[in-house]
């Protein structure tokens, strides 16, 4: 599961999610890709479900690039705890999307087999998805 190896603070603020991503919204290594379309949180379970569910469908054939890494703790409270007494302990780690961002990158293999591959790792994403390719 990928997260941090060590952080400056244990604790982060939820934050909102407003506006285009301005950095990673073009592809820079391969040749197709996964656009986000709305803003949201990617947990690192998801991140890992679509790299397993890549490794399988390209079968040792072409490079897949993750342009997203989940580096923002999200605590959770125990269950059938009364409230009050401070914020909860770290849980999971997400990756903050905004839209436009590129999420996942191919290189090395013909853009049917692509295609199908970016179709089966948007079913791993909570927030909606595009498939996209450069522009030559």
């Amino acid at each position: 599961m990928l997260m941090p190896s060590r952080v400056k603070f244990r604790k982060q603020q939820r934050g909102r999610i407003k506006g285009l991503s301005t950095r990673g919204s073009e592809i820079a290594f391969g040749k197709y890709g996964l656009k986000a379309l709305e803003g949201g949180w990617v947990t690192a379970r998801q991140i890992e479900a679509c790299r397993l569910s890549l490794a399988r469908s390209l079968k040792q054939g072409g490079k897949v690039w993750l342009r997203i890494f989940p580096d923002k703790p999200v605590t959770k409270k125990p269950a059938e705890t009364r409230q009050g007494k401070g914020k909860g302990d770290p849980d999971h780690w997400v990756a903050v999307v905004r839209p436009g961002r590129i999420i996942v990158e191919l290189e090395g293999i013909n853009e049917a087999d692509a295609r199908e591959a970016i179709r089966l790792v948007t079913h791993k994403f909570s927030i909606r998805t595009k498939y996209v390719h450069r522009a030559e």
